[in-house]
């Protein structure tokens, strides 16, 4: 009991010294109304365009929305994506077309590098229709890991531009509450969302 009681009190105090230090960010008022100095505040002010043009600009040039929005650090990462899946995409489609190849050439009854000296043949017809679907299937999924890229870089612009815009200033804050119930005789916990306007 002695120790909840001592509970209390200090969550108490923590709440009202919370209370004290709050200050208003926007405008600090010297004593006796010599001069007013006025902070800026830490976030854009409201532009409805400001979204859609970060994503236009990814859009048409990939990173350009990033550079918009100011996150230079971003455009490599969105440039190394897209050169990995397009790497990946013409070399599985080298290793397609050298096995495509093959396989007509071994139909016509031509030889193919697959062949070796003599009658000995180094990968049958049917390793090479296997080979041929696998390098398909890497192929288009290159692609779609491309593309998948090139739609994350549109949305990350949209989205960064949206939050750059969001007030995270210090008037918000998120204090504990606490409510003494008298018809239980127990104390209830919570949080309470203060906005000083």
């Amino acid at each position: 009991m002695k120790n909840r009681s001592l509970l209390c009190i200090f969550l108490v105090l923590i709440t009202f010294s919370g209370i004290q230090a709050q200050t208003d960010s926007l405008s600090i008022q010297a004593k006796k109304g010599v001069e007013t100095e006025v902070v800026e505040k830490d976030y854009e002010p409201y532009n409805a365009l400001a979204p859609a043009k970060a994503a236009f600009y990814s859009a048409i040039l990939p990173g350009l929305g990033q550079a918009y929005n100011g996150s230079y650090w971003k455009i490599p990462i969105a440039y190394g994506g897209l050169a990995t899946g397009i790497y990946f995409y013409l070399d599985n489609d080298k290793e397609y077309n050298r096995f495509r190849d093959a396989y007509k050439n071994r139909i016509a009854g031509r030889e193919d590098e697959f062949n070796g000296k003599g009658d000995r043949v180094l990968v049958s017809t049917d390793r090479l229709i296997s080979a041929q679907e696998f390098y398909q299937k890497n192929k288009e999924i290159s692609l779609l890991v491309t593309v998948g890229v090139y739609i994350l870089n549109i949305i990350d612009a949209n989205v960064e531009a949206h939050l750059r815009q969001f007030n995270v200033d210090e008037d918000l804050t998120l204090q504990p509450n606490f409510d003494f119930n008298s018809l239980t005789g127990k104390t209830n916990y919570g949080l309470t969302l203060n906005f000083n306007f």
